[in-house]
């Protein structure tokens, strides 16, 4: 059964796909089940990807790794996200060359959860 707010990855063309409404079913693409990716909250390596906040008044910055992640066309973060206390959702996109971090109009205290997508490494989060 899938769970709201599970992201999964088709390990044959690529696609990923959020659930949005809960379902008994299967998620399948390309005639195979697609992985559900489990969040990471420690980094191991020598790259950096758990998100970083600091909260500037209204707002929040949150940078990507605590060592800035590379943004080139192989390798990204494709999306960050910040999951609020009241259950809202706010989802920002980025793309290579871009820098590795986001703002977001929230107060650091709103904060449940943040969470980011590397198209290589896949899914982490605070």
């Amino acid at each position: 059964m899938t769970q709201k707010k599970q992201i999964y990855k088709c390990n044959v063309c690529g696609n990923v796909v959020e659930v949005l409404h809960e379902g008994a079913g299967e998620l399948v693409c390309c005639g195979e089940p697609m992985e559900l990716l489990e969040e990471i909250k420690e980094d191991k390596g020598a790259e950096k990807h758990v998100p970083q906040i600091t909260g500037e008044g209204d707002s929040i910055k949150v940078n990507i790794g605590s060592v800035p992640h590379p943004m080139e066309g192989d390798h990204y973060i494709e999306w960050a996200e910040v999951q609020k206390k009241d259950g809202k959702i706010i989802k920002k996109f980025l793309k290579p060359n871009d820098k590795p971090e986001v703002g977001f109009n929230c107060k650091e205290a709103e904060v449940n959860k943040v969470r980011i997508y590397c198209n290589v490494h896949g899914l982490w989060s605070t």
